[in-house]
């Protein structure tokens, strides 16, 4: 039931914003890449450093982690690894990051209680510490379109098995809008159109568009 005398404009606890929120990068590594077939690989690595990028428009805490990047993997995508120069990436034998003592210090050092997740492949390396993560009381939102899996009916099921668990799937474009949430917000406006620009598809064309057209400040 709704009383209507305490509703207010005023954004749910639900929402991602710059302050509650971390962004996890597991496994984006060229060996990885090379057995992904759930989707087309450019958009998952548009996804990904799009992603990144909207993180560091906001300042949001990221973690980098990778799995037997000297032995078998190989390293971080330099795509996204040039997003954060210097930070350090977590490599692990396991699977499951949630069982690598590094990275879920890393996980906790943040603060935060929200995590966001991407990463190859979606029915391991991100299933596992997804679920582990929830199971110790966060609240997991997945990319979807920023990981992949060996199939399309892997990278599927493995998002089903994470919503009926308890895990929000989102998109990249997603995370960015609504981390940005008003366009009055003029200190990111212009950062995030510049992701907009650059990954953001047709959606960034009809930016550059409208920019032409109205003026650099048109919104949305």
């Amino acid at each position: 039931m709704v009383d209507i005398a305490q509703v207010t404009a005023a954004p749910s606890p639900d929402l991602l914003t710059p302050d509650n929120c971390a962004v996890l990068f597991v496994d984006h590594q060229p060996q990885m890449f090379f057995g992904t077939g759930s989707g087309d690989r450019t958009a998952i690595i548009n996804a990904t450093v799009g992603l990144a990028k909207a993180a560091k428009v906001f300042g949001v805490p990221t973690v980098l982690s990778t799995v037997a990047a000297e032995s078998f993997s190989g390293p971080l995508m330099p795509q996204l690894a040039d997003v954060y120069p210097g930070q350090e990436i977590i490599d692990r034998s396991t699977m499951n990051a949630w069982e690598d003592t590094a990275f879920v210090e890393a996980v906790k050092a943040t603060g935060r209680k929200k995590l966001v997740i991407a990463g190859l492949w979606t029915e391991v390396c991100v299933v596992l510490p997804a679920l582990s993560a929830l199971a110790q009381g966060y609240e997991v939102y997945v990319v979807t379109d920023a990981s992949g899996g060996v199939s399309p009916q892997a990278h599927e099921h493995a998002i089903q098995r994470m919503v009926q668990a308890g895990v929000v799937p989102v998109t990249w474009v997603q995370v960015l809008l609504e981390l940005q949430r008003d366009w009055a917000r003029q200190e990111t406006y212009m950062p995030v159109m510049d992701v907009v620009k650059e990954h953001g598809g047709t959606y960034g064309l009809g930016v550059v568009y409208a920019q032409s057209v109205i003026g650099e400040h048109a919104a949305g």
